[in-house]
């Protein structure tokens, strides 16, 4: 029997989140091995169906993780995924952000409109504080969205994190409660969505 797929927790004008589940392991894998060209030397995401279900197991058993599938509203197809890592409570309240857009989704302000109705829920019923994006130089892609979601550059970090085989550096990009009150009135996002009322 197929597990039943949970109501979006925020939906915007063109997308909705909701938590990863074990249903959504066939599209997710065949999604991000039609993407590998987009997302590689950057993103690794899961290829096949065993590997999302390890990853979904080790997502929903972590305390310090929270997952996000970004869905189109219209034809519920995954547009991408955003997660928050390492979360730590108390005098920090910060997680760190991965992210990635779907090839079919790229370019179109999906994952755009889905990484803002993720910081609304990181920032309102999570009660974060601090949200980081570590990205490498050279991912120019995730360094635009960063900071047209509103992330200051805060530092570099040399051989900051492993991947695909090497120590790789990274730009070190933040966003606070406060800085993300703190945008322009009026200011256009397209992720300003509403909570989903069940």
């Amino acid at each position: 029997m197929r597990p039943t797929i949970p109501p979006h927790l925020a939906e915007g004008p063109r997308v909705g989140i909701r938590p990863w589940t074990r249903a959504d392991g066939a599209e997710f894998a065949a999604r991000a091995r039609e993407s590998r060209d987009l997302h590689r030397p950057w993103l690794f995401p899961p290829t096949t169906p065993e590997a999302y279900a390890a990853y979904l197991d080790t997502l929903v058993t972590d305390p310090a993780k929270a997952g996000f599938l970004v869905c189109a509203r219209e034809s519920g197809a995954l547009a991408g995924f955003v997660n928050i890592n390492n979360i730590v409570e108390g005098g920090f309240r910060c997680g760190a952000l991965g992210y990635g857009a779907f090839a079919h989704a790229a370019g179109r302000g999906l994952l755009r409109e889905g990484l803002d109705l993720v910081l609304d829920h990181a920032f309102g019923e999570l009660r974060l504080h601090r949200l980081e994006i570590n990205v490498q130089p050279g991912n120019a892609a995730s360094i635009a969205l960063a900071r047209r979601c509103g992330f200051r550059l805060e530092g570099f970090s040399p051989d900051f994190l492993y991947i695909d085989g090497a120590w790789r550096d990274h730009q070190r990009w933040a966003l606070t409660a406060e800085m993300r009150a703190a945008r322009p009135s009026g200011a256009p996002r397209p992720g300003a969505g509403q909570r989903r009322r069940t």
